[in-house]
């Protein structure tokens, strides 16, 4: 296998835990979500379609608005992760194999903490296959170069925006939609740090193999 396919396999396998941590989120959804997840229930909520249809359309509009606003921040990544993470969600949100909500909160907590770790892992893998920036981030990238923020000021302004939003619609907002970043954060930049030094002793060793001695 390249190494080309190899960074796309492994981009696909952070998706696949990304959308595969959100799912398990969303079956616990009364403990609150992440921002983002809270506006894409709530639209569910009053228009149908389903969840992941949602988290797609809402990739794209943000791909238009940072295509508008500064388009080097998409690339093909960008549209892999806007179409492939909703459709992956709902696969298996329908297969309806993963732990639902219980009587017992202590048990709800452990299962919500479950999926955002396995989301923390997922976007720690695709970030460091270094195929691009999903449209969130693009966004992000975008908002933080045109308003002179800092990007984590930046992404604490928009997610907010999106939280508020989501809350007025009647999204699932409790207490882990705040403590939500403070756990995923650490996860992902772990994740993520690995599976980059992963990369670079495989390509280090690819490339030793194609040195021609003298």
């Amino acid at each position: 296998m390249s190494l080309r396919l190899l960074r796309y396999f492994i981009f696909f396998l952070g998706l696949t835990f990304f959308g595969l941590g959100n799912a398990i989120a969303v079956n616990v959804q009364s403990l609150g979500l992440h921002p983002w997840e809270v506006l894409n229930v709530a639209l569910f909520e009053w228009f149908g379609f389903t969840i992941g249809t949602w988290s797609v359309m809402c990739g794209l509009v943000l791909v238009l608005i940072v295509f508008v606003v500064d388009r080097k921040y998409i690339n093909i990544g960008t549209f892999l992760n806007a179409l492939s993470i909703g459709p992956i969600m709902d696969f298996f949100l329908h297969l309806n194999i993963l732990p639902h909500e219980t009587e017992h909160w202590w048990l709800n907590i452990l299962i919500l903490l479950t999926g955002i770790i396995i989301t923390g892992i997922g976007g720690g893998i695709y970030v460091a296959a270094g195929i691009g920036a999903g449209p969130r981030d693009g966004f992000m990238l975008s908002v933080s170069e045109k308003t002179g923020l800092s990007v984590s000021w930046a992404r604490i302004v928009v997610e907010s925006l999106i939280l508020i939003i989501g809350f007025i619609l009647g999204g699932p907002v409790f207490i882990m939609t705040f403590a939500y970043t403070f756990i995923q954060s650490p996860v992902f930049q772990f994740s993520m740090k690995l599976m980059r030094a992963f990369i670079v002793s495989l390509e280090k060793k690819r490339k030793e193999q194609f040195e021609i001695p003298l």
